[in-house]
Order: C-alpha cells, then structure tokens, then sequence
C-alpha cells in the first residue's frame, strides 16, 4: 500500500508529463499557422500608354473618386445611391452580423456565469414510493427558498474556441471587404449608366441636327422637283434617308428609358416616378494612375475578401480537428437553501459544487474525419478562389489600361474624320447645285457625316465608361489630391 508522505511525490513526477501530453495534443488540434497564398505576379503592365504611377493604400478611405468627373448630377446620384440603395443595405445588415458573431465566439474565451433565485411552496404525497421500510412516509407541506450562482467555462486545451474566434475575426473582415466591394461595385454600375445615358443623349441629339439638316435638303429637293430641276428619284432618296434616321431615333430613346431605369433602381427610386432631364455634356476621361500591377493586391477589395475567406478556411481546419480530441468543461456553483426566508442567509443553508467533465467521441463512423476533410477542401477552395481574383483583377486592370490607350487613338481618328466627311458633303452639295454630280452623292456624304459624328459621340462616351471600370478596378479611391500627386511622379 502507498505511503502518504510518497503521494505529493508522484504528482510531481506525473504533472509535468500530462502537461507536455496536453500541450502536444493541443498543437495537433490547433489550425495550421495562417500565411496568405503566394501569388506570381507579373513586373509591369503590357500597355506602353503614359499612365501615371499610383501609390497603393488598402487601409485609406476610399472617397468620393466620382467626383474625377466633375458632373454635378454625378456626385447627387452617387449621394443618393449611398443613401437608399438596398443591396448596400443587405451589405451593411452582413457586416453587423459578422461583427456581431465575432462578439458572440470571443465569449467562449470566459466563464458564463448564471444567478439562480426561486421560491415555492410544495406538498409531498403520503402514498408515494417508501425510502425505507422502516419509517412510513407522511404528507409534507414546506417552503423552499433558493438563492445561488453558476459559473462554466470550456478549458480550450485543444483550440476549438481560439480557432472558432479567429474564423469569426476573419469572416467579419471578409465582410468588411464584402460591403466595400458592394460599394465600389454599385458605383460603378452607377456611373457607368449615366455616361452610357449621356451619351445617347450626345448621339440624340446629334441625330437631331442631322434630321433638321435632312428636312431642309428634302424641302430643297421637294421645291427642285416642282420646278422640274430634279428627279423623283432625288426625292425618294431623300426622304429614305430622313425616314431612316427617325428609326433610330426612336430606336435612341428606348436605350436611354433602360438606363434611366437602371439608375433609378441604383438610386433606390421607382422607376416610374424617376426622370433625368436629357443633357449633353463634354465627355472628357480624366487621367489616372496605374502603377504596378501589386499594387492591385493593395487597393481591391474582392482581392482582400478572398483573401480573408482563405484565413477563414484555414481557422475552419481547426474547429474541426479539436473534434478527434476530449471537450474540458468546469463548472461551480454554490448559493443557499433554506425552507424559511428569514434563514436563507445562515450559514447552514449554504451550499456549493465544485466539478469538471471530460467528453471524449469514441467512435463515430468517421465523421469527424470527414469534416476535416471538408474543411481542408474548404481551404483549398478558397485558395483558388482568391487567386482567381487575382487574375481576374489583372485582366480587368489590363483591359482598362490597353482600352483606355485604343479609345484614345480611335477618338483623334474619329475627330479627322468627322472634319473629313464634312469637307466631302460641302463639296458634294457645290457640285450638285452646280449640276455636276446626281443627288445620290449627295445623300452618301450626308449619311457618312451622320455616321462619323455618331461614331465620335459612342467613342467618347466608351472613353467614360472604360475609365470608370479601370477605377473599379483599380479598387477605388482616387481623388483629385491623389491625382495632382500622381502626376508629379515619374512614370514607371
């Protein structure tokens, strides 16, 4: 038999192993250390445009980069898309819960402690089931007072709790880059239907001046053709062309109705009750900065949501491998008990309860197993999808940046066309009132002029809406401080 005096000794030699046990337990459970996917990227863009360099800042504000455009009615929307879009409320409702979650793991890190009051009175049956043989029961009628506490933790020996917070933490921050990305998507999608509506409302009315200008050759020809001067055929041509040109016309409107629309609904507003006033406006794309194609990884926030989606997987690995090892739950209580008010607080009534509990899963048919195996695909998933991002952020940035440059080009071409086609129908005009050439060249150089001016107006508008989506994808955030400081650095 064992000695007293040699029990303090084992436990000495015996506490040191099953702390290091624990602790090697502990760090199998544990989520594998956390470090964001490597990604290759590439050393510069493709496009030889001078763009200016930009210095990436994921954790400035954002601000209102709309307002580079320099439209009035521009910034309102946008004011009124912050303000009454619901998608960006949906958004903000997911953010509060993500935050909220966060609260709601961090508490398994303490004690949950509960008060416990209650009073009653209660009688016992005489004829219930005897204790003992030897002593009858009777009737009983008693108060019963109770006053007491509990307190309960979860010991997190083996990192269910830590890694359930750290996914919360992490979701919370994809969420925070999830309501970001909504913003800068909505925008967007804003900006981008108004400047595709102010175009068609450039194209209008530049089809409008084109069918003042084809009424008034037609009453031309119309009085010619009285006077015996020209053919019926002139006149037929002639209000083809006209007739032509009203169809697309209408065909014009119905386009801008879509767009209205749609920036009604951006805007939060019914469609039915919303009207913007037609208006044209010089379509100028202001200059922005590029910089290199890592600073990309810097500003765009589905790159960082993803990016917190992996950190997430990778705490989800955890919970699920502290399933293979024993939930520790400690637990006290104490409080008092008495069958009398005014005794609840002496000292015989007091009572307590010390004790702790090990739940351990013996077999359950693999699936725990299986779960981490689900949570390592997780993993995976979210790995490749934030390197899909990636790419997916690097051919938007380059389609803008090669766009932007090709626009550029095709609007100086456009502008020398234009001016061509009108010295042509100035000719042709001279030459049929001087009776040299058929009306037909006429009409060929109206409608070229027609087709010219409007190929101008749809190339800038595209000007507009490119660089709206290189902003977008660029993530956001550039101001007119941002912009006088990029042009002053060197182009990289």
């Amino acid at each position: 038999m064992m000695s007293r005096s040699m029990l303090p000794l084992r436990r000495q030699a015996f506490s040191p192993t099953v702390l290091c046990a624990a602790l090697a337990l502990a760090g199998c459970a544990s989520a594998p250390d956390y470090k964001k996917p490597d990604i290759d990227m590439p050393a510069v863009w493709q496009s030889s445009a001078p763009f200016h360099a930009g210095a990436p800042d994921d954790s400035a504000v954002k601000g209102d980069w709309w307002t580079l455009f320099d439209d009035a009615q521009l910034n309102q929307l946008a004011r009124q898309t912050l303000a009454q879009n619901q998608s960006l409320v949906i958004a903000s409702a997911h953010l509060a819960q993500a935050r909220a979650q966060v609260t709601v793991s961090s508490a398994g890190l303490f004690p949950a402690a509960q008060l416990q009051a209650g009073a009653g009175r209660n009688r016992t049956s005489a004829d219930r089931p005897l204790a003992s043989y030897a002593s009858p029961n009777s009737t009983i009628v008693q108060n019963n007072y109770q006053l007491g506490f509990a307190v309960n933790y979860e010991a997190d020996l083996f990192g269910r709790v830590s890694s359930t917070v750290a996914n919360a933490k992490a979701s919370a921050e994809e969420a925070a880059a999830d309501f970001e990305n909504t913003r800068l998507v909505l925008l967007s999608e804003l900006a981008a239907d108004y400047f595709n509506l102010r175009e068609l409302d450039a194209e209008i009315d530049v089809l409008n001046q084109g069918i003042v200008l084809q009424n008034k050759a037609f009453e031309f020809i119309d009085a010619r053709h009285q006077l015996g001067a020209s053919s019926g055929l002139d006149l037929a041509q002639q209000q083809s062309l006209l007739d032509a040109s009203k169809t697309q016309l209408e065909l014009l409107n119905t386009q801008r109705v879509q767009y209205e629309h749609a920036i009604a609904t951006l805007t939060g507003t019914p469609a039915p009750s919303f009207k913007l006033a037609p208006s044209v406006v010089a379509l100028a794309p202001p200059a922005l900065p590029v910089g290199l194609p890592s600073d990309v990884l810097q500003r765009r926030p589905d790159v960082a949501s993803a990016e917190r989606a992996v950190a997430a997987a990778n705490a989800g690995i955890g919970i699920a491998r502290a399933a293979y090892f024993p939930t520790v739950m400690l637990s006290g209580s104490g409080g008092w008990d008495s069958n009398t008010a005014s005794t609840l607080f002496n000292a015989p009534s007091i009572l307590w309860a010390l004790g702790g509990a090990l739940t351990q899963t013996l077999f359950d048919a693999g699936k725990t197993g299986a779960t981490v195996d689900i949570a390592k695909a997780s993993y995976t998933g979210a790995v490749a999808n934030y390197r899909l991002s990636v790419l997916t952020a690097m051919q938007e940035v380059e389609d803008g940046v090669e766009g932007l440059a090709v626009l550029d080009r095709a609007n100086r071409q456009a502008s020398n066309a234009v001016n061509s086609s009108q010295r042509v129908l100035d000719l042709a005009n001279d030459r049929y009132t001087g009776g040299v050439e058929t009306y037909f060249d006429v009409i060929t150089a109206q409608q070229t002029l027609l087709n010219n001016q409007r190929l101008a107006v749809q190339i800038r508008g595209k000007q507009m809406v490119t660089s709206v989506y290189l902003v977008k994808a660029l993530g956001g955030g550039w101001q007119r401080a941002t912009l006088a400081a990029a042009a002053a650095t060197p182009v990289r």
